[in-house]
């Protein structure tokens, strides 16, 4: 009798615990399977070349916007050199038009630069590029990309 009473609340204690930590393995265990899985696919050659492409295509808009302002500025520098001593209220009306057309244009493109710049560092920011700094760079390149883009001001 006391065997049975024994048996039955060892069933009683031990079954509830038994099944839990059943759980709670296999749920460790699905854990595991998802992190191994999102680490496979973030590291994925096809993945990466991706993430690359995007890197490398962003670095060439971002020098092509600071290109762009340069002209830009240049054009603005070439006509107050052009009117330098005249007050501007005196200019010719379409070059005072055409000047306020380029700092319009000049301000859009900073500002152009200065959101993709935020968004580059901040992808950047997001991966792990140490299993990336080892060998050489790929044939043809010559510089690696930047790790950051300071905002144009």
């Amino acid at each position: 009798m006391v065997r049975k009473t024994l048996l039955v609340i060892a069933l009683v204690i031990g079954l509830p615990i038994l099944l839990l930590t059943l759980t709670i393995g296999a749920r460790g265990c699905q854990w595991m399977g998802k992190a191994v899985d999102t680490v496979a696919k973030e590291v994925d050659p096809a993945n990466l070349l991706r993430k690359y492409e995007w890197f490398k295509d962003a670095a060439a808009q971002l020098d092509k916007k600071r290109a762009d302002i340069d002209v830009y500025q240049a054009r603005l520098t070439q006509m107050e050199k052009d009117y330098e001593g005249t007050p501007r209220k005196d200019w010719d009306r379409t070059d005072k038009q055409q000047m306020s057309v380029w700092q319009s244009e000049v301000a859009g493109v900073k500002a152009s630069y200065n959101a993709l710049a935020a968004e580059y560092n901040a992808q950047m920011a997001k991966i792990n590029w140490r299993f990336c700094n080892r060998g050489q760079l790929p044939k043809g390149a010559e510089n690696p990309l930047p790790r950051e883009y300071a905002p144009y001001i």
